[in-house]
């Protein structure tokens, strides 16, 4: 007569002993779910600044830090699926700058909106192919490469403002600062950015392929994937939405400025894109990190305006939080099954 082994009851856990109850506390719990390290810093930080300023839960605030976070959203979001195929670029945020400070030249210039809008797009994708084909082709690391193409483009930005400030009016405005059901438009441009490059990842041939060549370029091209084309069309994707994070950019500020966007924006992109789990070394990638790396970054940013953290200290504030969940995570994944 054969024996079977009772299942594991409800109440117990995967890594402890059968049949004992889960007592670990709320914390540690947490740690144990999907980016538990990130969610957890997340909440400190919002019940300390909630204790600390009252202004912080109030809706104005909200849809405000919702505004700021969108734009470096739409970056991280391509960043996100170029960085999982074992890519990088770090001239993103310089094309923003780039694509922010033609746009207000040719609106200031009269140019209408809706022809702004594609010769603007247009040229960021440009950027992003000329950076794939330089990638691609030269076999320049990507790092070396994105990062001398954003010295070039924060100075070509310079250039086009001639070190001076264009308003655009109130052109643009309603992306920048119109809700519709009490959510702003640029949450929602970048809400939409972000699932059509989660359904991309997990659900489509393209995306697929970008997981195999981020885990490894020569078995990739030996399964029949056809890789400079694939690089292309991920830099020329990175590119064009790099642009429109400079369109939203520019709606939300009415105005360009120099040094507005630029290598800052991108290394905060970046670093919302690793903390959210993403492989510098690819083959791995995960949007929902990618979304709480982004939250993470602009409610600290908001909780130190509110607090009037002295700003000589708030880069070294934000350093921190993010090692410290940078840290948390990296436990997190050495101790997941597997590992």
């Amino acid at each position: 007569m054969s024996l079977k082994t009772p299942s594991a009851a409800p109440d117990t856990v995967a890594d402890g002993p059968p049949g004992r109850p889960d007592t670990r506390p709320g914390a540690r719990k947490l740690l144990h779910v999907p980016h538990g390290g990130l969610i957890l810093v997340l909440i400190l930080v919002c019940v300390f600044t909630a204790v600390q300023a009252d202004a912080f839960t109030s809706s104005q605030n909200l849809l405000n830090v919702l505004r700021q976070i969108s734009v470096n959203a739409v970056i991280a979001a391509g960043l996100t699926l170029l960085m999982t195929s074992g890519g990088m670029d770090f001239s993103m945020g310089s094309n923003a700058a780039v694509t922010l400070c033609v746009g207000a030249q040719l609106l200031d210039s009269g140019w209408s909106t809706p022809v702004t809008v594609v010769i603007c797009l247009a040229l960021a994708t440009l950027i992003g192919l000329v950076n794939g084909l330089v990638v691609t082709f030269t076999r320049v690391a990507p790092f070396v490469a994105t990062l001398a193409s954003a010295m070039l483009l924060d100075g070509v930005a310079l250039l086009v403002l001639d070190g001076m400030s264009v308003t655009i009016g109130d052109k643009m405005s309603a992306l920048g600062n119109d809700e519709i059901v009490g959510v702003p438009y640029l949450t929602v441009v970048a809400v939409l950015v972000l699932a059509l490059i989660g359904v991309t990842m997990r659900f489509t041939t393209f995306g697929r392929d970008a997981f195999a060549m981020g885990g490894n370029e020569h078995v990739a091209r030996l399964s029949g994937i056809n890789v400079n084309w694939r690089k292309l069309a991920l830099y020329a994707l990175a590119g064009v939405l790099a642009g429109l994070a400079g369109l939203m950019l520019l709606s939300r500020l009415g105005a360009a400025a120099p040094n507005t966007a630029g290598l800052q924006t991108q290394l905060t992109a970046v670093a919302a894109v690793v903390i959210g789990g993403t492989s510098l070394a690819g083959g791995h990638g995960t949007v929902i990190g990618t979304v709480f790396g982004v939250v993470l970054l602009g409610v600290v940013g908001n909780a130190l305006n509110l607090l009037q953290v002295n700003s000589n200290y708030q880069l070294v504030v934000t350093g921190g939080v993010l090692l410290v969940a940078a840290i948390i995570n990296e436990f997190q994944r050495k101790s997941a099954p597997g590992h």
